[in-house]
């Protein structure tokens, strides 16, 4: 069996020339913000080639059409975008 991790999202995504990073997070289940939400926590860095990278946001972008159509997600408005930087490294 291989080793799963889970993820409650992207929290950065990073452009640096020909690699994208993108880093995945949880929500901690102690730790709280001054909101009272659970902070996010760093677990995982996604390393793409840009070609890579483009091709797996396709692969995403049907999966979610499918999920949409199926009516299982509903189109709106994002909740809260990543950040997206772009580094000159």
């Amino acid at each position: 069996m291989h080793p799963e991790l889970y993820s409650d999202g992207i929290d950065e995504i990073t452009v640096s020339g020909t690699i994208v990073r993108v880093d995945l997070v949880s929500l901690s289940p102690t730790e709280r913000d001054s909101n009272n939400n659970p902070k996010k926590v760093f677990r995982q860095r996604l390393i793409f080639s840009v070609e890579s990278f483009a091709n797996s946001a396709e692969v995403m972008q049907k999966a979610l059409e499918g999920l949409v159509d199926a009516g299982v997600v509903k189109r709106g408005q994002p909740r809260v975008a990543p950040v997206i930087s772009n580094s000159t490294r």
